[in-house]
């Protein structure tokens, strides 16, 4: 497959690169961890080609790819792709994957059986392990047999197939997104117990709701601290009425050259505008990633960039993880809620340390995030006291908070912030 020329586009998990040539695509690269990573393997992969502006044709093919790693519907399937010098049957592989809608999965096996080569669930793993259509050939909606997530050869491993699957955003007919599908099968397999409540909640209700940037996501969670959500709603809409001009809220350089007085009147309290402008300042030097970057990042990264904010800790970091950026193996282990959930879960009369619940569960690795879901939802059924664990559907702040200064604060007796993202949906029972 020889290309013409290569180009690098801006998607929800990063800065991805096209190929093209005469017949076509001829090559999609996933983000590697920097820019000029993505740009070297793609001048590796394709020596002959030179960077170019996308022509008329490419441009196509990628709106379609951001679209749909946005979750909107979008249909891959015609965009040409040259194949020129692959094997026989990595064509038939390919194709048969470029038919698997989004949403929907296919085993190993089935694509063998598919491709003409039962029993060949091995051969159709090479084959996939070299696609050069990331994407466009949706190797990621191909898992191994029982439902695990399998390999993945691009930058970032499992994690990267898993956020892709979230990102499609697709549903099946029993509501729950492929990848907690996967994620659940997976559950009951490494602990029997922890596989007892879900059958008793139902499917994964989990939600990614994205976000625009980390500086809206954060301004978000700071206003919503310590408030009820409804109060916190009226408080975020005044604050972005301040700003009539910006669809997501203000940007940090208006945060800073709003007075004091401007932004108590909108009912943000002296601790809260103090932690919009650290906010705002480190955004703006950036020390807290734009949202591109943080895509890149690991957790540990991400949760200590952010936690150097005042007024942002360890579990709004967390929260952060898991509804806006779709991390799935996520454990917020001072969280009240996922605490009490393990005790009602696994009968235990008293809540575990978070020493003794991150050393139990490792085994749930690399689906923590949606074993938190369930814990949430057996804090629900156990009867908590009012205000002491999530609502139906939504995580909130966990009892005894850290301020910013690292000390733990005791509840406080108001309700609990907020998550920072959309509310995951109520399991049904």
């Amino acid at each position: 497959m020889a290309a013409d020329g290569f180009s690098l586009f801006d998607t929800p998990i990063g800065r991805c690169g096209i190929a093209w040539g005469a017949r076509g695509v001829t090559g999609v690269q996933l983000p590697e961890a920097r820019d000029a990573d993505t740009r070297a393997r793609l001048a590796a992969r394709f020596p002959a080609a030179r960077e170019l502006p996308l022509p008329a044709e490419v441009s196509g093919a990628v709106d379609a790819i951001h679209a749909l790693l946005r979750g909107q519907p979008s249909d891959l399937t015609a965009v040409a792709l040259d194949m020129e010098g692959l094997p026989p049957f990595h064509r038939r592989v390919y194709e048969v994957a470029r038919a698997i809608p989004p949403g929907a999965t296919l085993s190993y096996g089935d694509v063998a059986g598919r491709a003409g080569a039962p029993g060949g669930a091995r051969a159709v793993g090479q084959a996939l392990g070299r696609n050069p259509f990331a994407i466009v050939v949706p190797c990621h909606r191909v898992l191994a047999a029982g439902g695990r997530v399998g390999g993945f050869s691009a930058n970032g491993g499992v994690v990267t197939k898993l956020r892709l699957l979230t990102l499609e955003g697709t549903r099946h007919t029993s509501e729950e997104p492929a990848f907690a599908q996967a994620a659940v099968r997976h559950l009951r397999a490494a602990d029997p117990a922890l596989g007892r409540l879900i059958d008793e909640v139902g499917p994964c209700g989990l939600q990614v709701a994205g976000a625009t940037s980390v500086f809206a996501a954060l301004t978000r969670a700071i206003v919503y601290q310590q408030l009820t959500g409804k109060a916190a709603a009226t408080i975020l809409a005044r604050v972005r009425a301040l700003f009539p001009h910006g669809p997501d809220g203000p940007t940090p350089e208006q945060i800073l050259r709003a007075s004091d007085d401007k932004l108590r009147g909108a009912g943000l309290s002296r601790n809260k505008i103090l932690a919009l402008r650290d906010l705002a300042r480190r955004s703006r030097s950036g020390e807290i990633p734009p949202l591109d970057e943080a895509q890149h990042m690991n957790d540990a990264a991400i949760i200590e960039r952010l936690t150097a904010v005042r007024g942002i800790g360890r579990w709004t970091a967390e929260m952060f993880l898991m509804f806006r950026l779709g991390r799935p193996d996520v454990l917020p282990v001072d969280d009240y809620g996922v605490r009490k959930g393990f005790a009602v879960a696994f009968k235990k009369r008293a809540l575990p340390s978070r020493e003794a619940l991150e050393r139990y569960g490792a085994r749930w690795r690399p689906y923590r995030s949606v074993a938190s879901w369930y814990l949430w939802r057996a804090a629900e059924r156990g009867r908590l006291p009012v205000n002491a664990y999530p609502p139906p559907g939504a995580p909130r702040r966990p009892a005894g908070s850290t301020s910013r200064r690292g000390a733990s604060r005791p509840p406080t007796g108001r309700r609990p912030a907020p998550p920072i993202a959309a509310r995951p949906r109520r399991s049904p029972a």
